[in-house]
């Protein structure tokens, strides 16, 4: 009887994630606020800002953007992975990924998001390298490397692993 009452606890304690989860819409929100305000900005600016600028603040626009994509889905995919199922009544509205992510297909998809926001501010880096000491340009290459390396680790495991399966 204790024995089921702990089961019962543990597996109830999971709903404790989802204020976590909810709590990633405000930071969601928060990357809209600056994706907004640097979208202003270029917009009022567009025919005084220098083309390597523009280019810039784009990059970074984008950068938010996969941001905001990578916390959508960590926050609807972990729900349904670790809280419970997202059922919509209409299903026309149903994500096709929704459901089909399990928490090892997550960090894939989160590692080569981390790579690809990695890539972009690379990129910026290397447009404002006049700016940029070369070891700080250094580090941010090993720092990027390592990002990639990762991930391509990750993925053979994963894969090794489903060979195994």
């Amino acid at each position: 009887m204790f024995e089921r009452w702990i089961e019962k606890s543990l597996f109830a304690s999971r709903w404790i994630l989802a204020p976590i989860y909810l709590g990633l819409t405000i930071a969601m929100l928060a990357v809209g606020v600056k994706f907004f305000q640097e979208a202003f900005h270029v917009l009022f600016h567009v025919w005084t800002m220098a083309e390597a600028d523009m280019v810039l603040a784009v990059l970074a626009m984008i950068d938010m953007v996969l941001v905001a994509s990578l916390v959508v889905m960590v926050m609807l995919s972990g729900y349904e992975n670790f809280v419970s199922q997202i059922d919509l009544a209409d299903e026309g509205k149903k994500l096709d990924w929704l459901g089909k992510l399990d928490a090892t297909a997550l960090k894939l998809k989160v590692a080569a998001s981390i790579v690809a926001i990695s890539s972009i501010h690379l990129l910026q880096i290397f447009m404002n390298a006049q700016q940029t000491p070369n070891d700080k340009i250094l580090w941010y290459v090993v720092l990027h490397m390592t990002f990639v390396i990762s991930s391509v680790l990750m993925a053979v495991m994963d894969r090794i692993g489903h060979r195994n399966h």
